[in-house]
């Protein structure tokens, strides 16, 4: 009898927390949750525990894209609270960017603390536009050094690379230094397909710089690779022989 008192008292207490959790009203400036059961708070207002209070935007500010903050408008910055103007120096923009200074260079200028300067090309380079480096960059042949443009020197058997700003050596050879060496082939080799090594044809081995010809014992044939051999069937390899299979 005891037991079930306690039971029945449970189930009471339960269905009253049920009841008050079901009669609270969503507050004023909410609406029902697309997610849950529950409430959101509308566009220009965040949740604060059981109320939605409004986003206070200060002066020269808008609510942004997500609904619950503010951003500043353009020619200003964030600075805790509020939005202050952005003092834009000569030969500069305003930037709607949220995380600088509020503004940019100019082309041809580049930002020098609170200032942009004038970017100085050296000869055979080009003006990028481009908020950091040097705000400048050489044309194909050269390559940056300091504050100049120098040509770069192609050896022999190399080429210019497709970005125009160093070198590479030609099939069959590989650097050395500032210079390009021809891969020695040995006999019964060829040239790999990266052009930078070799490799040995079929029915013969690699061994350490030169190429072996290969002796497949009874019962064996050269592997799809060219380079080894395998049992044929019926046959296991043991050691450098083929043994019948039991």
């Amino acid at each position: 009898m005891k037991a079930q008192m306690i039971v029945a008292l449970v189930f009471l207490s339960a269905s009253a927390t049920i009841g008050a959790a079901s009669s609270t009203a969503p507050p004023a400036h909410s609406i029902p949750s697309l997610h849950s059961q529950g409430w959101d708070c509308v566009r220009g207002f965040r949740r604060t525990d059981t109320a939605c209070v409004a986003v206070g935007i200060p002066a020269h500010a808008f609510l942004d894209s997500s609904g619950i903050d503010w951003q500043c408008e353009r020619g200003y910055r964030r600075n805790l609270a509020s939005c202050i103007a952005v003092v834009v120096p000569a030969n500069a923009f305003a930037d709607e960017t949220t995380y600088a200074d509020g503004w940019r260079c100019n082309r041809r200028f580049r930002k020098s603390g609170d200032t942009c300067v004038a970017v100085v090309v050296p000869a055979h380079g080009f003006d990028v536009d481009a908020s950091f480096g040097p705000g400048w960059s050489c044309d194909r042949g050269y390559r940056i050094d300091e504050t100049r443009c120098a040509p770069i020197k192609i050896p022999a058997n190399a080429y210019l690379r497709d970005r125009g700003d160093a070198w590479e050596c030609e099939r069959g050879y590989v650097r050395s230094g500032e210079a390009c060496a021809q891969v020695a082939i040995p006999a019964n080799a060829y040239l790999d397909r990266h052009g930078t090594g070799w490799q040995c044809e079929r029915g013969f081995r690699r061994k350490e710089m030169i190429c072996v010809a290969l002796a497949p014992p009874v019962n064996a044939y050269l592997d799809f690779s060219g380079n080894d051999w395998a049992c044929a069937d019926g046959f296991r390899r043991h050691a450098d022989a083929c043994v019948a299979r039991r």
